[in-house]
């Protein structure tokens, strides 16, 4: 069926200011996500999954302008031994990333692979993405798929002695990112990415990960505290068997973020986890998209998601889990929960489940509320003041999220930032 003529149009546009990189073994990938993105066009408001988040300023030809955000404080993970790969403005920056060498794992620039004729990402770039636009279209991962400029190729072979830490800066107030990640984690391997910075004034990134049988992969990102970057960001993730992948993301401030996570159970006895802490402020919208599809007998996955909303800000949780028939023994858990500081800010939800298996487990729940005041008055009567006071049961409501951390340094750090962040009142 031919796209709407207004779709059409604002499609071409888009297209016409994206330059297609030196393309290598990843070609052939890269037409075919030119072909997907015409075939669906870029979303507008009528689209089902973005009724709730308007992707306009995703989708115009030139990213809008983002002030750079000043920080006076120490980078997220910087305590940590890591090794660092910097992209500045969506561009990798050898000057202050670290030497690529690890043992257990084999890292390569995307703009290196695009120089050869074979390598082992030819085989991954752009499936993962593929496959997670049925059932449901999503367009700026394929534009990403198609137009990359840089990215990263990390192949897990073993069991790296520290995380790999992916940071992003922004110095230019108009730039505009895109960048595409691969990881395959092999049969037994297991590491830590951390992910961290603004990157651009309007950022899109995608995320494929390929997980053996018996492999691991924990996941943390942290996004802020700058206040007017909007970032799209795609992870498409498939596990095999016996294999665990955990992804947490922080999120504080920005104009718009979209987080979309796409994972398939593929393998018997699999365990995915995503969860998410957001804190937002002011004009300030934060989506998170979960698709969760259940393939394998006596699979686990969690979907825990917590906003902490004020001054008008919006958060939206649209989550999914998809059950397929033999796909029985299957655990399944979503929560989507939002405290509403004051009377102008508001969660909207859409939960699903999809079950055509008779043997699961499933339930999904979503709650938006206040503060509880009998808990305030309790901290109150006891000499808190109203402010830190609001803040203990920020944190307290917040928790659930972050314990999904497997890690407990990383996630002591995480809530150390949360509890700076929440004095800091910006």
């Amino acid at each position: 069926m031919a796209l709407p003529e207004l779709k059409q149009t604002a499609t071409e546009a888009r297209l016409a200011t994206m330059e297609f990189p030196n393309a290598g073994c990843t070609r052939a990938a890269r037409e075919a996500a030119v072909a997907r993105v015409r075939k669906m066009g870029l979303p507008d408001r009528r689209d089902e999954y973005w009724k709730y988040t308007r992707p306009d300023t995703l989708v115009q030809p030139v990213a809008p302008e983002a002030a750079v955000f000043e920080h006076d404080e120490a980078m997220m993970f910087s305590t940590f031994d890591r090794l660092k790969i910097v992209f500045v403005d969506g561009i990798f920056d050898p000057e202050v990333s670290d030497d690529l060498s690890l043992e257990g794992v084999e890292i390569d620039r995307l703009e290196d692979i695009c120089c050869t004729d074979i390598h082992w990402a030819k085989d991954l770039y752009g499936v993962l993405e593929e496959r997670g636009q049925s059932p449901v279209q999503r367009p700026l991962a394929a534009l990403n798929t198609a137009f990359a400029a840089d990215g990263v190729a990390i192949h897990v072979t073993g069991k790296p002695s520290k995380p790999i830490s992916l940071i992003y800066v922004h110095k230019d107030t108009a730039s505009d990112a895109t960048l595409h990640h691969v990881v395959r984690v092999e049969t037994g391997a297991e590491v830590t990415i951390l992910e961290n910075g603004p990157a651009a004034s309007r950022f899109n990134k995608c995320m494929e990960i390929d997980i053996a049988d018996g492999g691991k992969l924990h996941h943390i990102r942290a996004q802020g505290r700058d206040h007017e970057r909007r970032a799209v960001t795609h992870m498409f993730a498939r596990l095999g068997t016996e294999s665990v992948f955990k992804s947490f993301t922080l999120t504080v401030n920005g104009v718009l973020t979209r987080n979309e996570c796409v994972i398939e159970l593929t393998g018997d006895d699999a365990v995915a986890h995503v969860a998410g802490a957001c804190v937002g402020d002011g004009d300030f919208l934060h989506d998170d998209t979960v698709f969760v599809t259940h393939d394998a007998v006596n699979c686990e996955s969690r979907q825990v998601f917590k906003k902490v909303l004020r001054n008008g800000a919006t958060g939206v949780f649209q989550g999914k889990i998809l059950v397929k028939a033999g796909a029985q023994k299957t655990d399944g858990y979503q929560i989507s929960q939002s405290l509403l500081l004051d009377d102008d800010s508001q969660f909207l939800a859409k939960p699903e489940l999809e079950i055509y298996a008779d043997d699961v487990a499933c339930s999904h729940g979503s709650t938006s509320g206040a503060i509880d005041e009998t808990a305030l008055f309790y901290l109150r009567s006891r000499g808190v003041p109203h402010s830190e006071a609001i803040d203990l049961l920020t944190l307290a409501f917040l928790a659930e999220a972050v314990e999904e951390i497997e890690d407990d340094a990383l996630a002591e750090d995480i809530v150390a930032r949360l509890e700076a962040w929440l004095k800091r009142r910006s």
